[in-house]
């Protein structure tokens, strides 16, 4: 009798216990499933930042690189400018603080001012002037400077070091290694869109490949920041202002659109080195 008069009081009990086992499932559950979306954030992070292939850039917001009186330019440089005849140059060049003896192109391949620290330039066309060569090469450094210093770029890594074929959009890029472009490719957006392209590497455009503009991008606009030496293969077509560490090295009737900025040599080979407005 004792026994029936307690199933009511154990019924009870046994709902309470069971659904506070419930109770407790569901908060397990739930955290648990937090933590995986949280640890699956994090990988997706990770990626991200090991794989940059589709970040969005941030249209607008990149400032161009200021090159002072570098500007003025077409090639500068500080070690001297080597060339195989003929060249056909578009712009004003120099080199400092090597002699003017250093700078091997002819009179008769430049269209501008070949600017020398001494008499011992191309006769009789260059142009004697130390002071405006010296604040060219430190303005040369500075700009270098403030280029490969930009942070938190846009695209990193973008084609684990080769971009053939691609169509690059404005911003900033960073590759932490060399930086390959085998076949064409595309540089689109506006006439006042900025690109920097930041390499720890050495660059190589392959013979005969090219780069187009399309949507307006002026060439002026354009920065590539070279760590190690830049070249520029046979027939091969380069868009935008080097930056460049070491040397930059123009092959066989190679032709750029852009200004050569090296803080060594550049060597020139046949070539058409045009200055942008």
């Amino acid at each position: 009798m004792k026994f029936k008069n307690a199933l009511p009081t154990l019924a009870l009990l046994l709902v309470v216990f069971m659904s506070s086992c419930n109770n407790e499932m569901d908060e397990d559950l739930t955290t648990n499933m937090s933590a995986i979306g949280k640890s699956d954030s994090s990988a997706s992070d990770i990626y991200a930042v090991n794989e940059t292939y589709n970040i969005e850039p941030k249209i607008g917001s990149l400032t161009g690189v200021n090159l002072g009186i570098a500007g003025d330019f077409a090639i500068l440089s500080k070690t001297g400018i080597t060339d195989v005849y003929k060249s056909a140059i578009t712009g004003d060049i120099g080199s400092s603080p090597i002699t003017g003896a250093a700078i091997l192109v002819r009179c008769t391949e430049v269209v501008g001012t070949i600017y020398t620290v001494d008499a011992a330039g191309p006769l009789p066309c260059s142009v004697t002037n130390a002071t405006r060569l010296t604040t060219a090469i430190g303005d040369m450094q500075t700009a270098y400077t403030d280029a490969a210093g930009r942070t938190n770029p846009d695209f990193l890594n973008l084609g684990a070091g080769n971009i053939g074929g691609k169509t690059l959009t404005p911003g900033l890029y960073k590759w932490t290694s060399a930086l390959n472009i085998p076949t064409d490719i595309t540089i689109s957006g506006s006439p006042t869109d900025v690109f920097i392209f930041q390499i720890a590497g050495t660059l190589k455009l392959s013979s005969a490949v090219r780069m187009t503009l399309t949507g307006g991008v002026q060439a002026k606009n354009i920065f590539w920041v070279v760590s190690d030496a830049v070249t520029c293969g046979t027939t091969s077509h380069f868009e935008g202002n080097i930056l460049g560490m070491t040397g930059i090295n123009l092959q066989t009737e190679a032709t750029i659109n852009g200004r050569l900025l090296a803080q060594t040599a550049v060597t020139l080979q046949m070539n058409a080195v045009t200055q942008p407005q």
